[in-house]
């Protein structure tokens, strides 16, 4: 008998994220994403040149981890698998002390290196002073002749007397030792990106600075090959020194820079305390983080950062949750309530129980999503990596396309002229700048969101963001608490019932229902401090309401028509109690011992700071709707008291979904907010949805953004941020194309028949470092972002 095999099961797709070693632009970028995605059995990639990783979604049954290792290998950078078992606070620990010790380094040789350029240029000035016609054409070599040799000639007459020949060896040991060691990764990572067939900024160096030096060394070695075609045996080993010099210094300014974008994650990292008080076997013991169980108890003591996620088993205090949240003010905690890991607990002694811990802790999944929104692209950083992918070979052919220009047209010294010419054209163009344009952006912006409580999910979702023009809302539990409370109380007028006694009563007799609304009035007398006595003979009516006998009273509570069957009147209180209906309350009459004492309204009310919110949103130019499965009449009183007119109400969570796909439809981009629970369908088929996470639920996968804060005043501050980063976004991407559609001109000299102007290769260096610096520097202004009517 002929049996088919069974078809292998279906595995689920995998993401990795793999540290590269060796990127320094968007060229590098480009190319590690490029066979990424190139790879039969990759999913997706992004490549981050700030994170120097690679976050890769993968088949699993397809190709391994190991093979992913591989294909980055072959494009010529370093890369091995992440850490196993290294919870993700310990990897940003990793990662902000090598992202310390690269600065420290770049620094250190950048010091020592410019040290080094101004001893060239002090022992060139003998040579330059000698009729050098190639330094006379360098405005800035020109300049240091005009200025400084007086002063070099009457500090150091001593000079004067060295020949030439002794200081231009002296000068070619000087640069050897400088391009062997600390400009020696330019031209090892310009090699390997050679034997790969590709060029990067390494490259644009390499070729530069090694162009210059060869060009010197024959002129030092073999002076007889110029002077004997009437050329001066010109030498540049000042400028390949400074040319390094500056590039290790931008390159030292573009760490700490970078560095400066992850502040916020860093201050996240640092939250977590080392150390944890647990209680084991009657005796307090101070435990590494890590050796705390679920269901151990810790001892938080006055002013001490709280160690693990837990619930409040014995105490009362406050905790300052500002850095994980965003709320400035302090949030009080009772027995049974939940507190966050990392959050700094006030005056008030402790006990907890410890539930989520290590990676399922808050605070390991907030910063784990802020290192996935790090890394992950915005959709505009592809107009960028299009053009990076082709810019250093563009750049070489216009190089080669000077030198020949400058050799055929220059009337005096046309070698010297087009050498320095195109050294200039090649040291000036660096991709470095597009590379950082968008990434630092989306860095610096998602910290600062979070900072503010806004957890930002990537690139694509801070960018998608701005193009919002519609706000649909959920309404309980986002433009409301999401839990029923009293709002009013009515008394009958010249009763015998005093309102402390009202609740007394009444809220005796709900603390033995089931009925959804019998929980506010239980809380609203226990806020009240008001002690409950015991119930006798309770009997619950289905659908009208409770009676019973509470310290020899008898009592009612419900609806008017089960006073009315009591015959009980509850005519004093009809306008009153149809006002608050109208708005949304529900009315719960209670009648003691025969007679009509009051009415207790209960609504879910509207947060406090969801009106202004709602205006906040409206002044952004956002159309808002409200959008809900409760009854219209519910819904209608609820938009009227936070001033919205545009309603959609009795919709099932398919509703929603269609109520949604029928903006989209008619050109509308809309953010839905919602709890991230109930609304997941119509959160995930949004064009952003954005899920009040309450300060706890951080994972809510449906949604774009998660809230921090139940506060819809987070929507209008993301939408602000958005907006603001993509301003900022194309602010970078402007000045990195401008600066090279400007720079290489001028650096191939066009200027020159007109103005006479040529652009030094070593002005050229301090441009190209420079121009990364700024865009960084660009991006670092969100920092200083705040928004405003909070």
């Amino acid at each position: 008998m002929h049996t088919t095999p069974e078809a292998p099961a279906h595995r689920p797709a995998t993401t990795i994220t793999i540290p590269v070693e060796g990127m320094t632009c968007s060229a590098c970028q480009a190319r590690v994403q490029t066979a990424l995605e190139q790879e039969p059995g990759v999913d997706r990639a992004a490549v981050n040149v700030m994170l120097a990783n690679a976050t890769v979604r993968f088949d699993p049954a397809r190709l391994s981890p190991e093979r992913l290792v591989e294909v980055i290998q072959a494009t010529g950078y370093g890369a091995e698998l992440p850490v196993p078992d290294r919870s993700v606070i310990d990897e940003q620990s990793a990662r902000d002390e090598a992202q310390q010790e690269e600065y420290r380094e770049l620094k250190g040789k950048a010091i020592v290196t410019g040290v080094l350029g101004v001893i060239a240029m002090i022992l060139s000035m003998p040579l330059m002073t000698a009729g050098n016609t190639g330094h006379g054409t360098d405005p800035f070599m020109g300049w240091a002749v005009r200025r400084l040799n007086p002063l070099v000639q009457a500090l150091l007459p001593w000079l004067a007397n060295v020949s030439h020949q002794q200081l231009s060896w002296t000068l070619l040991v000087l640069t050897v030792v400088v391009m062997a060691w600390t400009g020696r990764h330019f031209y090892v990572r310009a090699w390997i990106a050679f034997r790969h067939h590709s060029a990067d900024m390494n490259t644009l160096v390499a070729v530069g600075t090694g162009a210059a030096f060869l060009y010197s060394l024959m002129a030092t070695v073999t002076p007889g090959v110029f002077t004997s075609r009437g050329l001066t045996p010109d030498s540049y080993y000042e400028a390949v020194v400074l040319i390094i010099a500056f590039i290790l210094a931008g390159n030292a300014l573009e760490a700490r820079a970078k560095r400066n974008t992850t502040a916020a994650l860093r201050s996240l990292a640092r939250l977590q305390p080392p150390t944890a008080r647990v209680l084991r076997d009657g005796a307090e013991r101070d435990l590494a983080v890590e050796a705390v169980h679920s269901g151990d108890e810790v001892i938080i003591r006055p002013g001490e950062r709280i160690a693990v996620d837990g619930e409040v088993i014995w105490g009362e205090s406050n905790a300052d949750e500002a850095m994980l949240t965003g709320e400035s003010l302090p949030v009080a905690k009772h027995v049974g309530d939940r507190v966050i890991g990392g959050t700094i607990n006030g005056t008030g002694a402790l006990r907890i129980r410890a539930t989520t811990l290590g990676a399922d802790s808050v605070l390991a999944r907030i910063v784990q999503l802020m290192r996935d929104a790090q890394g992950a692209r915005a959709p505009i950083q592809r107009l960028a990596d299009r053009i990076s992918g082709v810019f250093v070979p563009v750049v070489i052919s216009i190089a080669i396309v000077t030198f020949v220009a400058w050799y055929l047209a220059a009337e005096q010294a046309p070698a010297v002229r087009a050498f320095a010419a195109s050294v200039a054209v090649l040291i000036i163009a660096c991709p470095c700048a597009m590379g950082l344009a968008v990434p630092t952006a989306v860095m610096v912006a998602t910290g600062k969101g979070a900072a503010f409580g806004i957890l930002i999910k990537g690139g694509e979702a801070l960018q998608r963001s701005g193009d919002v023009d519609t706000i649909v809302l959920d309404k309980t539990g986002t433009v409301t608490e999401g839990a029923p409370a009293v709002t009013d109380v009515l008394l009958v007028p010249g009763g015998a019932v005093s309102e402390s006694e009202l609740f007394r009563l009444a809220g005796a007799l709900e603390r033995s229902s089931q009925h959804p609304l019998a929980t506010a009035i239980v809380r609203a007398a226990e806020d009240r401090g008001i002690v409950l006595p015991a119930v006798e003979q309770f009997q619950s009516i289905t659908g009208k309401g409770i009676t019973g006998v509470v310290d020899g009273h008898a009592v009612v509570v419900g609806t008017a028509v089960l006073l009315a069957d009591w015959g009980i009147p509850v005519a004093p209180l009809v306008e009153a109690a149809d006002a608050l209906a109208a708005r949304g309350r529900t009315m719960i009459c209670v009648a003691v011992n025969g007679a009509f004492a009051g009415v207790l309204a209960v609504a879910d009310p509207v947060r406090s700071s969801t009106p202004a919110a709602i205006a906040r949103l409206r002044a952004l130019g956002l159309e808002v709707v409200l959008l809900t499965g409760d009854q219209r009449a519910t819904a209608e009183a609820v938009a009227r008291e936070i001033g919205l007119a545009r309603v959609v109400a009795g919709v099932l969570p398919e509703g929603k979904v269609t109520e949604i796909e029928r903006l989209q439809a008619a050109g509308r981009v809309v953010a839905m907010v919602g709890d991230g629970i109930n609304d997941a369908p119509a959160l995930a088929r949004a064009d952003i949805g954005i899920a009040m996470g309450g300060g706890t639920d951080v994972a809510v996968d449906a949604a774009d953004i998660v809230l921090m804060r139940p506060d819809l005043g987070g929507v209008a501050d993301a939408i602000a941020l958005s907006r603001r980063t993509m301003r900022t976004m194309h602010q970078n991407l402007f000045w990195a194309f401008g600066y090279n559609v400007i720079g290489i001109p001028i650096a191939a000299g066009v200027l020159y028949p007109s103005t006479g102007i040529l652009l030094s290769p070593i002005l050229a260096s301090a441009a190209m470092a420079l121009s990364s610096v700024s865009v960084v520097s660009n991006s670092l202004r969100l920092r200083r972002w705040n928004p405003t009517n909070r």
